[in-house]
């Protein structure tokens, strides 16, 4: 027998003999400072003896039950009232007592790095910071967790009440939702925060949810038997094969294409900075070689330089003159910034080439065109941005579906950060999600709605309060209408509002282009907020803006019709232009559109188009020019009236 396989199976027997000798316990997420779910009725559960007697006292009650043939026990709390502090007394063999526990609201908070982002670096953050004192709104971080099985426990957490201690390292949207709930509603607030930054829709799906959807039930089958350890060896080592066969592979490397000498004559053009996928190099994941020439006096060419290039997705190898300048791997969101040496600049010709790997999505040099440029010694700043030489020089991507981390396969989160909190009492959830989903837009049509109703099944609270940020407006703007993976995104959350019991908030106007994490947190906050008083509490407040509901041809204009208009439709522009959208023809090809409000209606036309046939708004990775609001300030969600296919149409 394997050393290994033994100490597994001595952990098993030692948890199984443990349960015959079992203090009464609970797990993690009980504990001093916590809030419970008012209104609806409330789960306790543990651990003790199998057969021992466990009576829970708590807000003058007391319920009595017995541990089943597993060791495991439950009871449930009757409804109460929002209210405390109170302390909760469990009896077995031994007694345990939780204190400081408040009654009120209690709200998952979920999703990838939007929603971990932490208070502390938002827009203001040292003053949010120092601000955060609310004693009735209590913090819970569940650990971060990867595991093939569902967890019974977390690994650590503990509940703390709202300081600018505990606070600070929070997330900024789940406190900013929390607070403002708190403030509306007068009542305790208690926030679970189960983040992980990066991770796709599906690794926080059950097994039960995944298996019953045809993309993802083939790529689970195998996670049942999968030994974590020797996966994530396995995978170290086959990516670490793939990066060598990459660089033998290339021809770009092998005809050193960054030398000075070398032509790039046969080559074609790119405007940069932008990403290839959007025009260029459809659907394609390698490495793409650029390069551009300069003409440098004598006088420029002396002393150290300063190379900057912007973000660049993923990768990139920079070359000046045929000499390496720099380099940074798998960094798809940092401005690239090189020092050049003395020397390596020269009068007349010089020659920039940089090789750029792409592992999937954009890829490319996609920030703004005043990122990119050559700063001299002389103080003369070169612009890098426009026309560059392009060519292709190695198709492919590392391995995919091997274990390196919690996107390996679905269910890895839920089952290490969700079901161990499954069925604690809540009121909802509040999720910040889909970055990592964008390039298989068509498919989170179904996986999203699969997610809100596994959970729900799962709580076993019915239709439980599920409200999610739509994707902001990020990367570089778009010259002309386009079509976009972020867009498509966007409108398969706008679709999810057919689900029941669930609300959206719309960020498509405080995304930044060269940040994938925008700062004002505060708005995202309170826009979930707006919604949550709406969906789950049903205020009679506006939460939402203009929504499209339907279209009508009017000659050679389109009068588009909304809902959630409130007080009515505004531009948020000094002349009250109204922009960002785009009409096109019976050919299905965009062009820039002008249009006007007319009452709560918007007319959208082009001179261009005698005949059109559809409209699109803020559809684009960052629509930056979009403008559209009631007169609450609430941004029109994007939309197209048109059902031409999806550039993610079929990705998997």
């Amino acid at each position: 027998m394997k050393s290994s396989t033994f100490i597994r199976l001595l952990i098993v027997f030692t948890l199984i003999h443990g349960l015959t000798n079992a203090q009464v316990s609970l797990p993690r997420i009980f504990s001093d400072h916590m809030v419970l779910q008012q209104g609806i009725p409330v789960p306790v559960w543990g651990w003790a003896t199998k057969g021992e007697k466990i009576q829970i006292i708590f807000n003058g009650q007391t319920i009595s039950t017995r541990t089943d043939n597993n060791g495991r026990w439950k009871v449930t709390l009757p409804p109460m009232k929002a209210g405390g502090p109170f302390e909760m007394t469990i009896r077995g063999k031994n007694t345990l007592i939780l204190h400081d526990i408040l009654i009120g609201e209690v709200w998952i908070c979920s999703g990838q790095s939007n929603m971990e982002w932490p208070l502390s670096q938002v827009k203001d953050g040292a003053n949010e910071v120092a601000s955060a004192n609310y004693p009735q709104i209590r913090l819970f971080t569940v650990p971060k967790k990867i595991s093939t099985i569902p967890r019974n426990d977390l690994d650590d957490g503990k509940w703390d009440l709202c300081t600018p201690q505990t606070a600070a390292g929070f997330s900024a949207v789940g406190y900013f939702f929390g607070r403002y709930l708190h403030n509306e509603l007068k009542v305790p607030v208690g926030l679970i925060n189960s983040s992980w930054g990066g991770t796709i829709v599906e690794t926080w799906m059950s097994r039960e949810a995944a298996m019953a959807d045809p993309d993802l039930s083939e790529w689970l089958g195998s996670v049942g038997t999968l030994d974590l350890e020797k996966a994530e060896a396995e995978a170290t080592r086959k990516i670490a094969e793939w990066y060598q066969n990459l660089d033998k592979n290339d021809q770009g490397l092998n005809e050193k294409w960054f030398a000075t000498d070398y032509s790039d004559a046969s080559w074609k053009e790119m405007n940069l900075p932008c990403l290839w996928e959007n025009g260029y190099l459809p659907d394609y994941d390698g490495v793409v070689w650029f390069r551009k020439e300069f003409i440098l006096s004598e006088d420029d060419a002396r002393g150290e330089s300063t190379l900057e290039l912007g973000p660049i997705d993923d990768s990139d190898f920079s070359f000046i003159n045929g000499i390496s300048v720099g380099s940074t791997t798998n960094q798809y969101n940092l401005p690239r910034k090189y020092k050049i040496s003395t020397g390596v600049l020269h009068k007349g010709k010089n020659v920039i080439a940089i090789r750029v790997i792409d592992t999937g999505g954009g890829g490319g040099l996609w920030g703004e065109k005043n990122q990119m440029f050559l700063q001299l010694a002389s103080g003369k700043k070169i612009d890098l941005s426009g026309v560059w030489k392009f060519a292709p020089s190695f198709e492919g991507r590392p391995p995919q579906q091997n274990f390196t981390g919690p996107n390996s396969y679905p269910t890895l989160l839920y089952n290490g950060m969700i079901h161990p909190i499954v069925p604690y009492a809540i009121k909802g959830a509040i999720w910040y999600q889909g970055e990592s989903n964008a390039d298989r837009a068509e498919q989170y049509r179904r996986l999203f709605p699969a997610l809100i109703a596994d959970w729900r099944n799962k709580w076993n609270e019915g239709n439980f309060p599920f409200l999610y940020v739509q994707l902001a407006n990020y990367m570089a703007p778009d010259k002309e209408p386009t079509e976009s993976a972020w867009a498509e995104l966007r409108e398969a959350q706008t679709m999810a509002l057919s689900v029941p019991n669930t609300g959206m908030a719309c960020i498509i106007d405080i995304g930044e282009a060269n940040d994938i994490h925008p700062k004002n947190k505060q708005d995202v906050g309170k826009r979930l907020a707006l919604a949550g008083l709406k969906v789950a509490y049903n205020k009679d407040l506006v939460f939402s803006g203009p929504l499209y509901q339907n279209f009508q041809t009017e000659g050679n204009k389109i009068r588009i019709s909304f809902t959630n208009v409130g007080s009515g439709l505004m531009a948020k522009d000094k002349y009250g232009y109204v922009k960002g959208f785009a009409i096109a023809g019976e050919d299905q090809k965009f062009v820039w559109a002008q249009a006007y409000i007319d009452g709560n209606t918007v007319v959208v036309y082009s001179p261009a188009i005698e005949k059109p046939v559809a409209v699109r708004y803020a559809w684009g990775n960052n629509p930056d020019d979009a403008n559209l609001y009631n007169k609450e300030g609430l941004p029109a969600v994007p939309f197209r009236t048109d059902n031409w296919k999806m550039i993610t149409a079929g990705k998997k």
